[in-house]
């Protein structure tokens, strides 16, 4: 803690001394403080609240455990011959955070270019030279974007909130108010009978800025309905917002910028038609109960998982939740977190996980006690969700929507009744795919772990299986 506030105290270009006068403590403590040479206690840390507004969950442990991680990922699979002890790679995370960040950043660069060298190899049919340096992918840039803000963007989510007031719109009812906002930028709405799936391009929505035309598929749902118009709305109310954003991001192309400003304006639309204050209450009044806060919202239960997963406003936090969505094939199309959890870049996933038993049991709700290898628990809720549309020989796909927390606040949630979370039998243990898994008994291995010796032996994690956090 003594480097983050170190580091708390160079942002804003104070001495020890001016800092240490401005919290009432001796210069000597304080240096001891930046030393660690004594415990951040919460006396100081509610004084630095006090006096700088600072978020007292800078100063959580919960960042660490990313970085731990993502750095025991990251060396798990480099080639060198002198492997990282565990005992460094913790030194790293809590000295150097700045340096922990750089170096997994560089690692997913070269291991996503070596990836895709190797794609474009097999395709030409040629051995993999290394000579032609490749970009990252905009969409790998733009949701590393929302990961490292845990998946909560202030300026978005506070300009809807505001808008969503501002505009009068009620839950259940917002397509009324939506449609006046977007006539009072001259837009006509159609509504036009097609696919309505995400495979056929701009079915679901298409605007013709010369003619200020919205149209929209006839086959979506009101709050389907809902979500496409508040997206036009953002690029209409809050474009430049969305641009200086996109422009501040440092991406390495103008495709990756544009997905990103797309990505905002679906932020956007997501938090205007449920509003941060009024969806969290709600939501803790609920227990998190989804599908109760669908039927409030008139959303479906994709929308209420992703918009749980970003209900980290400092000053009013929810539960931090894990939000992932996959196919059959266990390939993620949406992965967002508020957590410290850290899935797999590589390797695949786990087929003890949950989430794949919800399409042998389609519209269940499946609840699961996981442990990774590392030690720490998890509370997983799944349930199978279908785009598409019924009809003869019409195209339907079925995803499984996964959305999980720390056991720390398992009992917030309606979905741990009746699950004892005392039991260690009554955890499943899960890993992050075979190639880093270090469980080398599972039934389910599919190969060996990249380099068993980098990662962590469950019989010698510290794992606490019940630690309740208090309700917010």
């Amino acid at each position: 803690m003594g480097v983050r506030l170190k580091r708390f105290r160079e942002e804003r270009s104070l001495t020890q001394v001016a800092l240490a006068r401005a919290l009432g403590l001796s210069p000597s403590y304080l240096n001891q403080l930046e030393q660690n040479q004594r415990p951040l206690t919460v006396t100081v840390l509610l004084k630095l609240n006090a006096v700088f507004g600072v978020d007292v969950q800078r100063f959580s442990g919960d960042d660490e455990v990313r970085l731990l991680t993502a750095l025991r990922e990251l060396f798990s699979e480099t080639l060198a011959e002198e492997a990282v002890s565990r005992a460094e790679m913790e030194e790293l995370a809590a000295n150097m955070p700045g340096v922990a960040r750089m170096l997994i950043r560089l690692g997913r660069r070269q291991r996503e270019i070596q990836e895709r060298e190797e794609a474009l190899a097999s395709r030409l049919g040629h051995e993999r030279n290394g000579e032609t340096p490749l970009k990252p992918m905009p969409y790998e840039e733009v949701r590393d974007f929302f990961y490292d803000r845990r998946n909560y963007i202030d300026e978005i989510d506070t300009l809807a909130e505001r808008a969503h007031d501002d505009w009068g719109l009620t839950p259940r009812d917002s397509l009324r108010g939506l449609a006046q906002r977007l006539t009072r930028h001259g837009v006509r709405i159609l509504r036009e009978d097609g696919d309505g799936e995400e495979t056929h391009g701009e079915s679901l929505r298409r605007f013709d800025a010369a003619h200020s035309i919205l149209t929209l598929s006839s086959r979506l749902r009101p709050g389907q309905m809902a979500f496409q118009m508040a997206t036009q709305l953002a690029f209409l109310e809050t474009g430049e917002t969305l641009e200086a954003i996109a422009a501040r991001a440092a991406l390495s192309s103008e495709e990756a910028r544009q997905l990103l400003r797309i990505g905002l304006a679906n932020y956007f639309a997501g938090a205007l038609i449920l509003p941060y204050r009024r969806f969290l209450d709600q939501a803790e009044r609920l227990r998190y109960d989804i599908e109760r806060l669908a039927h409030e919202f008139g959303v479906g239960f994709e929308t209420v998982c992703h918009r749980l997963s970003t209900l980290q406003r400092p000053a009013h936090r929810g539960v931090p939740f894990f939000f992932v969505r996959v196919d059959r094939a266990g390939n993620i199309s949406k992965r967002q977190s508020a957590t410290d959890f850290h899935f797999s870049r590589i390797g695949g996933s786990c087929p003890l996980w949950n989430l794949y038993e919800t399409f042998g049991q389609p519209g269940r709700i499946l609840t699961q006690l996981a442990t990774m290898p590392d030690g720490r628990a998890y509370l997983w809720i799944a349930r199978s969700v279908q785009h598409g549309y019924a009809g003869h020989d019409a195209p339907v796909k079925t995803f499984a929507i996964g959305l999980g927390c720390d056991i720390r606040h398992a009992e917030r949630l309606i979905y741990s009744r009746n699950l004892n979370l005392k039991d260690l039998d009554a955890f499943t243990p899960i890993g992050s795919g075979c190639k880093l898994c270090a469980r080398e008994n599972c039934a389910q291995r599919a190969f060996p772990a990249i380099d068993a010796s980098l990662l962590i032996d469950e019989n010698q994690s510290r794992f606490t299986p019940y630690t309740i956090e208090p309700a917010a």
